[in-house]
């Protein structure tokens, strides 16, 4: 019974470099970005799903600070014409600073469609749930940003609460590409998210 332990102990003894790791500021040099992921081809039900515009606001999206989220903004607003076309609700929210008049006027909102204001869970203290539930909503597409803020956070909590969570990689921004790969990373798997998300992009959304 004691022969396993003895030659565990003995292998620690010999090989003394097993008992320690090297600091992670070291070993970070070591990693490697995984594989592109696959993106899917989504067909949208526009009974069931609302796209999520998060945060596309002037002091958050702009050259100084953020300029990738410009380029994404063209593409944002073409997701949103196509899915008002389809009957699907559109739903924004804005950082705890915003108004709705600083959202970009490239995604404005039009009369009706509801806005909430927090953090970047756009969950806490606000109707966004009830805006869902009321509607019958079990799909979200989520575009915005910070990909590691307001687009982390929302999409995962909505997948805390079993919605289906698609993700179009090509309307999500960062001040950098490692964290917007980061973001997308942790989203596809993460243990609130791995189960109910789809990686996408806006040319493979179709909306009947």
């Amino acid at each position: 019974m004691l022969r396993p332990a003895i030659l565990i102990l003995t292998a620690l003894l010999l090989f003394p470099s097993l008992t320690r790791s090297a600091p992670i500021d070291v070993v970070w040099i070591d990693v490697q970005a995984p594989e592109k992921p696959a993106l899917t081809p989504v067909t949208i039900n526009p009974g069931d799903t609302a796209l999520l515009i998060l945060d596309i606001e002037e002091r958050t999206c702009n050259m100084e600070r953020r300029p990738r989220c410009l380029e994404t903004v063209p593409r944002i607003a073409d997701l949103i014409t196509r899915a008002r076309g389809a009957g699907v609700i559109v739903i924004y929210s804005l950082t705890p600073q915003g108004t709705p008049e600083t959202i970009l006027p490239q995604v404005t909102p039009e009369k009706g469609e509801p806005i909430v204001n927090s953090s970047v869970d756009k969950f806490w203290k606000t109707d966004l749930e009830k805006i869902l539930q009321e509607r019958n909503i079990h799909n979200v597409i989520v575009t915005g940003t910070a990909a590691h803020g307001a687009v982390l956070h929302t999409a995962t909590a909505a997948g805390f609460r079993g919605m289906g969570v698609i993700l179009p990689v090509d309307c999500l921004s960062a001040e950098d590409l490692y964290t917007e790969q980061a973001t997308v990373r942790l989203l596809e798997t993460g243990p609130g998210t791995r189960k109910r998300i789809t990686l996408t992009s806006s040319p493979l959304i179709t909306l009947p």
